[in-house]
C-alpha cells in the first residue's frame, strides 16, 4: 500500500539524455526535427532563419523584417491571416533573437492543414505594407522614448555597446534616427537573400501525423525558394576594459552592470563557466544574493548572466542600487568575485547547485516543446545532438578545483567592464 504520510526518498538525479531525433530533409534541402512526443492533438512547427543581426547590411533590419511579416502577403492582409488563425484556435508569431530570425506556428493536428498554407504564404511573398512599416518605426520610437528614461536599460546598452563595439552586431544600439532610416526596400533585401532553403532548419514537434510531414515538405518546398547560406564579417571587439560612469541626477537609485566578453558554446570552458556563473549570480541563493541583497540589504535583486550567441559571448553582472549604496555594492561585488579565485566551494553549496541545474534541465526534457526548444539551440549552433548529455554530465561531474581554475582565468577585475548609470 503507498503511504501517503510519507515523503518518498529524495534520490540524485542521474544522467539525461535527449530522445532520438529524426531529422528529414524537405525537398528544397530543409532539415526537418520531428520531435514526436506527448499526448495532446496539437503540434508546433518553429522555422528558424539565420537571419539576425549579424548578417544585417542595415542596423535594425534583421527586427523591422522579422517584425514585418506577419503584416500580411501577396494573397492575405493581416486581418484576414489573424482572423483564421483565431478561428482555428492556432497561434502564429516571429520571434526576433540575436542570431536568428524565427516562424513558430502552434495549431491543432486537425486544423494544421488551415494553418500551413497561411504561413507558407506569408514565407513565399511578405507584402511589407510601407503604412506597416511606418506604425512599426512609430511604436518603436515612442518605445525607445520611455526605455532610455530607464536607468537600467541605459546601463545595460552601454555595458554591451562597451564590451563589442558600437560597429558590432552584438554591440550597436538603436536610436530614433536608426528607426527612421528604415525603408520597406531594405526588409525586402534582407528577407530576399537570407530567408531561403540554405539558411532554414524547420522544427515539429508534439503529435505530427505522416500526413503532417508531407504537408510541411510540399507547402516549405514550394514557399521557401533556395539561395546561399548566410555569412557574416564582423569588426574585431574593443580589448581594453574600462569604467563608465553616467550621471542622471534626478534619480535615486543607479543601475550597475559588470561584466566581459566570453565565448559561445563551442568553447570547452562553456559548461564549467555555466556553473560558476550560477554559484555567482545566477539563481535566489547565489554568492551575490546572499551577500549583497540578504546580508546587506542594498537591493532587492541582482543576477550574473552567461549571455552565449553565435559568434561571441559575454558574462554580466546586473543590479539596482540606492545611490548612497552603490560604491559598497561594486566593492560587495569583486568581493565575491574575489572569493570564488581563493577559495574552494565546499560540497555543500556544490550539491546545492548542481541539483539546481540538474533540476532545470529535467524541466528542458519536459513535453515535446520544451525539447523542440534545446533541439533547436543546438542545430542553430551547430552542435552535436550529443551536446545537451555532455553538458548535464559536466555539471554532475564538474569539481571545486575546476570551479576554482575557471574564477581565476575568468574573473579578474582588470577584465571587466563597469557601468554604472544614475549616481
Amino acid at each position: 500500500m503507498l503511504n501517503r504520510k510519507k515523503a518518498p526518498p529524495i534520490q540524485e538525479i542521474g544522467a539525461l539524455r535527449l530522445p532520438e531525433i529524426p531529422v528529414h530533409r524537405l525537398d528544397n534541402g530543409i532539415e526537418l526535427y520531428e520531435i514526436q512526443m506527448g499526448t495532446q492533438e496539437v503540434a508546433k512547427l518553429e522555422l528558424a532563419f539565420m537571419a539576425g543581426r549579424p548578417f544585417e547590411r542595415k542596423p535594425l533590419a534583421a527586427r523591422a523584417t522579422a517584425g514585418q511579416i506577419k503584416e500580411g502577403s501577396r494573397h492575405y492582409t493581416a486581418h484576414q491571416i489573424a482572423e483564421q488563425m483565431d478561428f482555428y484556435g492556432c497561434s502564429l508569431s516571429f520571434p526576433f533573437q540575436m542570431d536568428t530570425s524565427n516562424a513558430i506556428l502552434y495549431s491543432l493536428s486537425k486544423h494544421f492543414d488551415k494553418a500551413l498554407p497561411l504561413l507558407a504564404d506569408m514565407l513565399a511573398e511578405p507584402a511589407f505594407p510601407e503604412d506597416e512599416l511606418q506604425a512599426f518605426i512609430r511604436r518603436n520610437q515612442r518605445r525607445l522614448e520611455v526605455d532610455l528614461s530607464k536607468n537600467d536599460v541605459v546601463a545595460y546598452r552601454q555595458i554591451t555597446e562597451l564590451m563589442f563595439g558600437p560597429q558590432h552586431a552584438y554591440g550597436y544600439n538603436s536610436y530614433p534616427e536608426t528607426y527612421a532610416a528604415l525603408k520597406r526596400e531594405d526588409l525586402a533585401e534582407h528577407f530576399g537573400r537570407l530567408y531561403n532553403s540554405s539558411n532554414c532548419i524547420a522544427f515539429i514537434s508534439g503529435k505530427a501525423s505522416p500526413a503532417m510531414l508531407d504537408m510541411i515538405n510540399e507547402s516549405l518546398s514550394r514557399a521557401i525558394r533556395p539561395g546561399q547560406p548566410a555569412t557574416a564579417t564582423l569588426p574585431p571587439a574593443p580589448e581594453k576594459p574600462e569604467a563608465v560612469k553616467i550621471t542622471r541626477p534626478d534619480t535615486v537609485q543607479a543601475a550597475i552592470r559588470i561584466g566581459r566578453r566570453l565565448f559561445n558554446r563551442h568553447h570547452p570552458d562553456y559548461a564549467g563557466m555555466y556553473v560558476l556563473n550560477t554559484i555567482l549570480g545566477g539563481y535566489f541563493g547565489s554568492r551575490l544574493m546572499a551577500n549583497i541583497r540578504e546580508e546587506k540589504g542594498y537591493t532587492y535583486n541582482i543576477y550574473s548572466m552567461l549571455d552565449a550567441m553565435h559568434y561571441d559571448g559575454c558574462m554580466y553582472i546586473g543590479t539596482e542600487a540606492g545611490n548612497e549604496f552603490v560604491n559598497d555594492t561594486l566593492q560587495q561585488i569583486y568581493h565575491e568575485m574575489r572569493l570564488l579565485q581563493e577559495e574552494r566551494i565546499d560540497e555543500e553549496e556544490l550539491s546545492m547547485v548542481r541539483n539546481y541545474l540538474m533540476g532545470n534541465f529535467l524541466t528542458m526534457l519536459d513535453g515535446p516543446f520544451n525539447v523542440s526548444e534545446v533541439v533547436r539551440t543546438q542545430a542553430m549552433e551547430e552542435l552535436p545532438m550529443s551536446y545537451f548529455e555532455s553538458l548535464t554530465e559536466k555539471v554532475r561531474t564538474i569539481t571545486a578545483e575546476e570551479l576554482q581554475s575557471l574564477a581565476q582565468r575568468y574573473l579578474n577585475r582588470e577584465d571587466m567592464w563597469e557601468v554604472v548609470v544614475g549616481v
